[in-house]
């Protein structure tokens, strides 16, 4: 099955920033389309981002509009998802998936086909 990866997870101060990455073993993740979801402790889990196979179309969550982007480097087989001005409330671990051949993108759990094990963002106030 394909493998995702995420990585670039750590602590952080309010207002800071990080960059999370998604990286595919075995196929290239232009053939995907690519969501980011988060889930904090005792909470259900949110869709955060989405990039579509072709890379055209990007969603976000409200609570992340204006402060996170998705963008795809098809040269190292990544999407990545840069994080400034966090806040408390963005602690989670935050999960990659992808949709083979997904023309669109979505917050869906069930829409997705594979799934990464999560990396852990902080951010301490």
């Amino acid at each position: 099955q394909l493998q995702l990866v995420e990585s670039g997870g750590g602590l952080v101060q309010v207002g800071g920033s990080l960059r999370l990455a998604c990286a595919a073993s075995d196929f290239g993740l232009e053939n995907y389309a690519i969501g980011w979801f988060r889930q904090a402790p005792g909470k259900e889990r949110e869709g955060v981002s989405c990039i579509n196979s072709s890379g055209g179309r990007t969603n976000y969550a409200d609570s992340v509009k204006g402060r996170f982007t998705i963008s795809r480097d098809s040269a190292k087989n990544t999407v990545y998802l840069q994080m400034n001005s966090l806040k408390p409330e963005d602690t989670a671990v935050y999960y990659c998936a992808s949709r083979v051949f997904g023309r669109l993108c979505a917050f869906r759990e069930d829409w997705y086909d594979y799934w990464g094990q999560g990396t852990q963002v902080t951010v301490s106030s």
